[in-house]
């Protein structure tokens, strides 16, 4: 009886001590929002009608739409403009000039033109200008198409690269074009604080949703953007929705439309894929990765990335940001762990390299973690929990642009530690780099004003300020 009694005890000592650790570890994360959204018309996830006003159709059987632009060097001197007209190719000259040069000079660079045909659909005629040899921090007016039909359209080029050069990016994420979506890309253009340049992080049109995929789809959503996207460069992150396999159709190659609609400066960053690049802007370095193109070791985009990574000098650009589509700390029921494998191939190197933040869409809500790393887990050792790191980025998920598929509801309780906080609301990001040391994000709820905050943080940057536990 003693023994039975002895055991109890110790196995309620231990019960007791387990439940300390637990909670230590596990139930004291952040905050989970029980914010509740308005109800319909405010929160409709049904994709806009193809005739919509929101999908603007220029005046002009053939004139330029679904004009886009984004980065089309490394360093932010080149401008790639993209744009499709329906019918014809029509001109593919694109006439540019600055009011603040000596002299208002129009120049004009050429773009190719191809189309594609995917399944029962071919496109209209692609055009792709790269405008090259640009002034930094200079406003530029560009100008497509002919006659009475040309349209005009400006961008603002980056600041050089330099550590306390202020520059602000906006964060969007898994958009669609449903009226959500359309609610979110107003709230995010009428934000006060805006963003300079736009980083895109995955799922654009989800034409993939539509029977055989529907081109058509691609096309209402070049239109819905151009009101952005043709006056802020966005620098494009490749998603699931992107992919367009579908050998059942006779489509064998993935990323057909998107590869013809969207490219990027891959070739000037050394990349041998769109779908993995790095640029500067200002005082970031940013690198695009590419979750759903092979990525494992002694793959092209391991050796890349490994190589890149190198490459960046902090006292230069000091904000080492990376981009991907699925997020590898996620707390939501929704794609929980799949970011697995690309975590366990890369996440040493971004410790080691002390990447700043990591931005990730997929999951349809908005989550922000604590600095945290997994990398002592190595499959045997069973350090498998998620350890607070000063050398590892901050995590944030925004893919909460108010696509078809709705919000990521479930949340998975307790709130795991890392998890800093939490709410499944459609909205937007804006991150504000203030200098070599301190940049300032804010997350927006589209229901609030346009100046209202929902969540927000300083970041202090992991070269300049390795030990800095604040964030």
């Amino acid at each position: 009886m003693m023994g039975v009694l002895g055991s109890s005890s110790s196995s309620l000592a231990i019960t007791v001590v387990l439940g300390l650790i637990l909670n230590a570890v596990v139930c004291y994360g952040g905050t989970s929002s029980n914010y509740s959204r308005t109800a319909f018309p405010t929160y409709n996830n049904t994709d806009m009608p193809v005739d919509s006003e929101a999908f603007y159709v220029p005046p002009g059987i053939n004139s330029p739409q679904q004009v886009h632009i984004t980065q089309g060097d490394h360093v932010g001197t080149a401008i790639i403009v993209s744009w499709i007209t329906p019918t014809a190719p029509g001109s593919n000259i694109v006439l540019y000039w600055s009011t603040q040069e000596n002299g208002t000079k129009i120049q004009l660079a050429e773009a190719t033109i191809g189309a594609y045909r995917y399944y029962n659909y071919t496109s209209g005629f692609i055009h792709h200008a790269n405008i090259s040899n640009l002034q930094f921090n200079t406003k530029y007016y560009y100008q497509l198409g002919e006659g009475q039909y040309a349209r005009t359209f400006w961008f603002v080029t980056p600041p050089a690269p330099g550590p306390d050069v202020p520059y602000t990016f906006g964060l969007i994420g898994d958009l669609g074009q449903t009226y959500n979506s359309n609610g979110a890309l107003a709230h995010f253009q009428l934000d006060p604080l805006n963003g300079q340049t736009v980083l895109y992080l995955g799922d654009l049109s989800y034409a993939d949703n539509y029977p055989f995929h529907d081109n058509v789809r691609w096309d209402t959503w070049g239109r819905f953007v151009e009101r952005s996207a043709a006056y802020q460069p966005w620098i494009w992150t490749v998603g699931n929705h992107e992919v367009d396999w579908a050998p059942e159709l006779g489509e064998p190659v993935p990323f057909v439309p998107y590869s013809h609609r969207y490219h990027t400066p891959y070739e000037a960053a050394g990349s041998t894929a769109p779908f993995w690049y790095s640029i500067k802007r200002g005082p970031a370095y940013i690198i695009v990765m590419a979750a759903y193109s092979a990525f494992g070791y002694s793959t092209p985009q391991y050796s890349w990335f490994n190589q890149e990574v190198l490459k960046v000098n902090r006292t230069e650009t000091p904000w080492l940001i990376v981009l991907m589509h699925p997020p590898w700390y996620n707390s939501y029921h929704s794609h929980y762990m799949e970011g697995e494998t690309m975590r366990g191939v890369y996440e040493t190197t971004f410790v080691q390299n002390k990447v700043d933040i990591v931005f990730a869409g997929h999951v349809h809500a908005y989550e922000r973690s604590i600095r945290v790393s997994n990398i002592l887990y190595n499959i045997t050792n069973g350090l498998c929990t998620p350890m607070k790191n000063l050398s590892a980025p901050v995590y944030f998920t925004i893919g909460d642009g108010g696509n078809e598929e709705g919000l990521s509801n479930a949340m998975y309780f307790p709130q795991p530690y890392y998890s800093a906080s939490r709410e499944a609301s459609f909205g937007h990001g804006i991150l504000d780099i203030k200098n070599r040391t301190h940049a300032y994000f804010a997350w927006h709820r589209n229901e609030d004003g346009y100046d209202v905050i929902s969540d927000s943080l300083w970041l202090t940057n992991r070269y300049w300020y390795p030990t800095d536990d604040s964030n």
